[in-house]
């Protein structure tokens, strides 16, 4: 970057910020409950916005801007599965994960099917949790160093121990609060980028115009030819079939609940699903222009940058197209969305792998030792304590894949964890629509599902051909259906208790929360206005790069980004100032009858 004195300001006021939000909210922790879950009183707003950051990592920004660059329009289909996804959870699950009234996922499954299921689960969420976290970070580190000339070891500490303290201090306050102000700065930047490339190429039609000049009209079809394209994505029909399906099953499962277990109430749960998908269908509109833009416009830049293997060029197309066509200063804002993209993941997967050592497993093995542990307070002191050693195991085991300059790990790791990922989905989705299955019926599901991954992984060698993508998830998806389902004839079995917790289970997952009586007040005001100060502040930061050396448009680009996160920071706030109006009966003031 040309200014770099000027792009780094940014980004380190940016992360400064963000160990300032986590200080702030800290106030709201008083017990786990509070650190894990925001104590079932998070504004369907702000938990929106967070299971919508979650949702995507840097791979958003680096992987699909290079299936863009590569394919057009096709990779709309992976965010707009993800859109499915969400608009399905608001219309029925998402309030059903609400009233489930747990703090973590493994609580769930052991009220659904007892608690050995419940710890096979636990183990396997933390041990992916770690690996996925690392990996995430090693590929944002990996990208950052090629295209921006960032120290791959340098990303990886400063990003890491940003996350780790303020995801420390504040817990799931503090994942919730930076992730909503993450999504107020990406989607302003990311609409000018948008405007900028479309500007570039003479509008709509431009684009359409170019990509048509360009000989790309067939590559860039939402859905291709069979045979178009090789390899994992094929951008046929099936294989969007099975993208949709792949993507709604996990995005509605016992697995993906936690996100909501923060808001208020079943319907507030239904919001915030509706809400983050509302953000996904607009994202995944302007996402992809401008890594196009990078094949139509700048396709020697793209294809020149160093440091990157020459196949994988393509996925800084994204950042390339931001470089060419940003004003000074705005790079720095694209780099910091590119960083949130993955620390909103990092953030909230470690906040979650806490919850889960501390409420599912070391419980579990306090009592296989019969260690007696107390509650509240000293709980609370180990979920900080949880995730300060998560956070350092995640530095140090991304600094372990740098050393090893990550031969074979990361693809190795992708693959094992889509091996893992659906099959252990598909009972925990069947789990909330059939009642009748005996306690061991998951464990039946996964371990026939297991079998299916095991062999579409190891498909060449035991058929002599590579199964696809789409293969893979239908094979899984049956596999794991009908492992389930082999047990129903087995429920007359189960003993009389365990009946009677899978009604208790079912009983409570549909009975609607009410608010005051099973949590008592909100602070919604408070949320308004810490959020909105601090989009405020923001706001006003960005606005002062307007004074940077830019041409006329370009200072206009810069007060629209400053402007759209400041004057959504000014309502918030504004909004959170209104004091109720006491009732007149609380003042002490009689109020005449209605007239009969």
């Amino acid at each position: 970057m040309s200014n770099g004195w000027i792009e780094y300001s940014v980004i380190g006021v940016y992360l400064v910020l963000l160990i300032a939000i986590g200080a702030v909210v800290k106030r709201f922790n008083k017990d786990d409950s509070d650190y894990f879950r925001n104590g079932c009183k998070g504004t369907w707003w702000l938990v929106g916005a967070s299971a919508f950051m979650v949702q995507f990592s840097a791979w958003t920004f680096t992987g699909a801007a290079g299936a863009a660059y590569e394919a057009g329009w096709s990779v709309m289909i992976i965010f707009m599965a993800n859109a499915a996804g969400y608009l399905v959870a608001g219309v029925i699950f998402a309030p059903w994960f609400r009233q489930l009234r747990v703090v973590t996922v493994p609580e769930a499954i052991r009220a659904r099917f007892g608690p050995a299921t419940q710890q096979l689960y636990a183990w396997i969420f933390v041990v992916l949790g770690l690996a996925y976290a690392s990996l995430w970070l090693f590929g944002l580190s990996i990208f950052c160093s090629a295209v921006f000339g960032y120290k791959v070891e340098h990303v990886v500490i400063v990003i890491g121990v940003i996350v780790l303290i303020y995801s420390t201090v504040g817990g799931s306050w503090a994942v919730m609060a930076t992730d909503f102000l993450q999504t107020l700065i990406l989607i302003p930047i990311t609409i000018l980028m948008a405007y900028l490339c479309l500007r570039e190429l003479g509008g709509v039609g431009g684009l359409f115009s170019q990509i048509d000049s360009k000989g790309l009209t067939d590559d860039y079809a939402v859905i291709n030819k069979e045979g178009r394209f090789t390899g994992k994505n094929t951008y046929t029909w099936i294989w969007a079939s099975a993208i949709f399906l792949a993507q709604i099953v996990k995005m509605n499962t016992v697995m993906a609940s936690q996100r909501y277990y923060a808001v208020k109430t079943g319907l507030d749960a239904r919001k915030a699903a509706l809400l983050a998908g509302l953000l996904m269908v607009m994202g995944s509109v302007i996402w992809f222009i401008p890594p196009m833009t990078g094949r139509l416009l700048f396709e020697a830049d793209v294809m020149g940058v160093l440091g990157m293997a020459e196949d994988k060029r393509k996925e800084a197309s994204y950042a390339v197209a931001s470089m060419n066509l940003l004003p000074v200063g705005m790079t720095g804002l694209m780099v910091v969305a590119m960083l949130s993209a993955t620390m909103s993941s990092m953030d909230s997967g470690l906040n979650k792998n806490a919850a889960m050592l501390v409420r599912d497993i070391i419980p579990a093995l306090a009592r296989l030792f019969g260690v007696k542990m107390d509650h509240a307070k000293p709980r609370l002191r180990m979920a900080q304590i949880a995730s300060l050693g998560f956070g350092l195991s995640i530095i140090g085991l991304t600094l372990y894949f740098v050393a090893q300059d990550g031969k074979g790990v990361f693809d190795l790791m992708l693959d094992v964890g889509a091996m893992l990922a659906l099959p252990m989905a598909i009972p925990m989705l069947l789990a909330l629509l059939i009642r009748r299955a005996p306690a061991w019926s998951a464990i039946a599901s996964i371990t026939l599902g297991f079998t299916v991954s095991a062999m579409g992984f190891y498909s060449e060698a035991l058929f002599g051909t590579t199964w696809a993508f789409a293969t893979v998830v239908f094979a899984n998806s049956a596999a794991g259906a009908v492992g389930f389902l082999l047990t129903i004839p087995f429920w007359p079995t189960a003993s009389p208790a365990y009946q009677g917790q899978v009604d208790e289970f079912f009983e409570k997952m549909h009975r609607p929360i009410d608010f005051k009586a099973e949590v008592g007040e909100g602070n919604d005001l408070s949320q308004l206005k810490i959020m909105g100060s601090f989009a405020i502040v923001i706001g006003g930061f960005i606005c002062c790069l307007i004074v940077l050396p830019n041409p006329l448009e370009g200072r206009l680009g810069i007060l629209f980004v400053g402007g759209f996160v400041g004057v959504i920071g000014g309502l918030l706030y504004w909004a959170g100032s209104r004091a109720p109006q006491p009732k007149p009966e609380a003042m002490g003031i009689e109020t005449a009858a209605e007239p009969s």
